[in-house]
């Protein structure tokens, strides 16, 4: 019989293949601390929850806008505390909100700037 209280873990191939991130980026955010895994397995491999693979779309999305690591790992807390609800939720809040607005900007910032090599190539495919 399973026991069902032990939520279902993958290993960090599994995890690779469905966050798109290199085994050698997860193995660097493991060690700085980013995205811990949440276990180990009896020879030592690195055990991935839903949860964690969650945390890792996140900072996977993160990634093109150009967050930096502390800055990844300030949202991962922010959202956390944000889950576990607190005293705190109104600065939290704000603090989630200005990453928002950061997004937002980098993401118009991206759209010019894929607006003009679109019609880069506009040009060079009329020439």
């Amino acid at each position: 019989m399973t026991d069902r209280s032990e939520p279902a873990t993958m290993h960090i191939g599994a995890v690779a293949t469905r966050t798109g991130l290199s085994l050698r980026t997860l193995r660097h955010y493991d060690e700085v601390g980013l995205v811990r895994p949440s276990g180990r397995s009896d020879g030592g491999f690195r055990l991935y929850t839903e949860q964690d693979v969650d945390r890792l779309l996140v900072v996977r999305r993160m990634k093109p806008l150009g967050f930096t690591l502390e800055e990844m790992a300030d949202l991962l807390e922010i959202s956390d505390r944000l889950a576990v609800g607190g005293l705190d939720d109104a600065e939290l809040r704000a603090r989630l909100d200005a990453y928002v607005d950061t997004a937002e900007q980098r993401r118009a910032d991206l759209a010019r700037k894929l607006a003009m090599a679109d019609e880069f190539i506009g040009v060079l495919k009329a020439r």
